[in-house]
């Protein structure tokens, strides 16, 4: 499988490493993260992005003004797109196709291939647009999927509840894993 991921600019950027962090060595991985989701890794949690997946093989960092990377073009064979978290900005642009970046480029692409893309918008309260953006977007086939905890699962922790969430997003990707406790 080959699967893109997206860090756009929420609050909560971290979630979007940790859930890289997590996929399987298998699964080859094309990591974008916007300059707004550097600069909210640095504030939120003093995080360098550079030195997180130097150990990671099966990861692809690129840049999210490389327009002209392969997951920019139909004809790379990308299964699925993830965009974690998904900012209200980014979410705004892909619901009327606007591409100006390799996030809403990949984007773009994965919609008019008709391939599984997944957005986790990070907000909150959701305002009556960033909602509209979402059903319209949820009509043409995209699954929305924002960071909502669920609490049958025993979470003792942040860690616990970061486990949870990101074990759901990989059930939507048919990613196998053992990384929260499933209702019995």
């Amino acid at each position: 499988m080959k699967i893109t991921v997206a860090i756009s600019g929420a609050s909560g950027a971290n979630l979007g490493l940790n859930f890289v962090k997590k996929i399987p060595e298998d699964i080859e991985v094309y990591l974008v993260i916007s300059n707004s989701a550097k600069t909210a890794l640095k504030l939120e949690s003093g995080i360098s992005v550079k030195k997180q997946f130097q150990d990671k093989k099966n990861v692809t960092i690129l840049k999210d003004s490389n327009i002209a990377a392969p997951i920019a073009s139909g004809s790379f064979p990308i299964d699925k797109m993830i965009v974690l978290p998904c900012s209200m900005n980014t979410l705004a642009k892909c619901s009327v196709g606007i591409s100006d970046s390799l996030i809403t480029r990949a984007f773009t692409v994965m919609l008019k291939e008709n391939r599984e893309i997944i957005l986790c918008p990070r907000e909150l309260p959701l305002s009556s647009i960033a909602l509209e953006n979402m059903l319209k977007l949820s009509k043409l086939g995209v699954t929305i999927a924002p960071p909502v905890l669920g609490y049958y699962s025993g979470q003792q922790s942040l860690e616990d509840m970061e486990n949870f969430l990101i074990g759901k997003w990989f059930d939507l990707l048919k990613i196998k894993h053992n990384l929260y406790k499933r209702w019995e």
